[in-house]
């Protein structure tokens, strides 16, 4: 006759039986689902930043339930446009580490040329944020064929038409337009970026505004005609306000 199994141990019976494979299922299921967020972090990523600007905008869902038909009323559809997610922004939440290193690129930069900016200022009444900031973006940070080839900063052309061998080059073709300043130092291009702000008439108003108000600095170039994108206004500010430049013109 089979030996019974004591009363007592039954409890560890059902615990083997039951909560063991009750274990391994929730383990596998903690493994799998761990990697399917690894696989769409991205999306759930987008997801909560619809939701977050959904629940921002104060939109209302109202149910007709006579008619099966539901409406979605809005506070302003203009208003929901200009909180969409824009493709560029997604972009550069997949590109962190670039972004990182970029950021650093950034900073050596300003650290490296900060004082030269100062001083220009002290010369000539330019904020140094906007010296700092038309820096950065017109050489990549320094990283520019022009500045890091030709100690060039800030995109200026030669418009001479009796300049001396190795005054200029080309870098696109061979319009007398595209022929840029070769400096032998970058502080002579800092201070050949003075010169033609301070000497031209086209950025006479400029001087009229002050140093603090890098904004309106910004819009002055924008507006003068210093370069030809549209958005260079709003990128010398962002760089200004992204790395703090402002506090450089104090």
């Amino acid at each position: 006759m089979p030996k019974s199994v004591p009363v007592k141990s039954w409890p560890k019976t059902m615990a083997t039986v039951w909560v063991m494979p009750v274990k391994t299922w929730l383990l596998a299921s903690s493994e799998e689902l761990n990697n399917w967020i690894r696989q769409n972090w991205f999306r759930l990523l987008v997801i909560g930043l619809l939701t977050f600007i959904l629940i921002r905008k104060d939109v209302s869902l109202q149910l007709d339930l006579q008619n099966n038909h539901p409406e979605v009323y809005l506070e302003s559809l203009h208003e929901l446009a200009q909180y969409q997610v824009e493709p560029t922004v997604l972009k550069e939440v997949t590109h962190l580490p670039e972004l990182k290193a970029k950021q650093n690129q950034q900073t050596a930069y300003v650290k490296r040329f900060a004082k030269v900016a100062q001083k220009e200022m002290s010369a000539f009444g330019i904020p140094a944020s906007i010296t700092l900031a038309q820096g950065l973006l017109e050489t990549n940070a320094g990283e520019s064929p022009l500045a890091s080839q030709h100690n060039n900063h800030f995109g200026l052309k030669c418009f001479s038409r009796t300049c001396e061998k190795g005054h200029c080059t080309n870098f696109t073709d061979d319009s007398h337009k595209d022929f840029f300043r070769k400096f032998t130092s970058a502080w002579e291009s800092y201070r050949a970026h003075s010169l033609l702000l301070a000497n031209s008439e086209r950025y006479e108003a400029l001087f009229k505004l002050s140093k603090s108000d890098y904004k309106a600095w910004a819009n002055g170039l924008k507006k003068a005609g210093y370069a030809t994108d549209k958005q260079y206004a709003k990128k010398l500010v962002r760089l200004i306000e992204g790395l703090q430049l402002y506090e450089y013109d104090v």
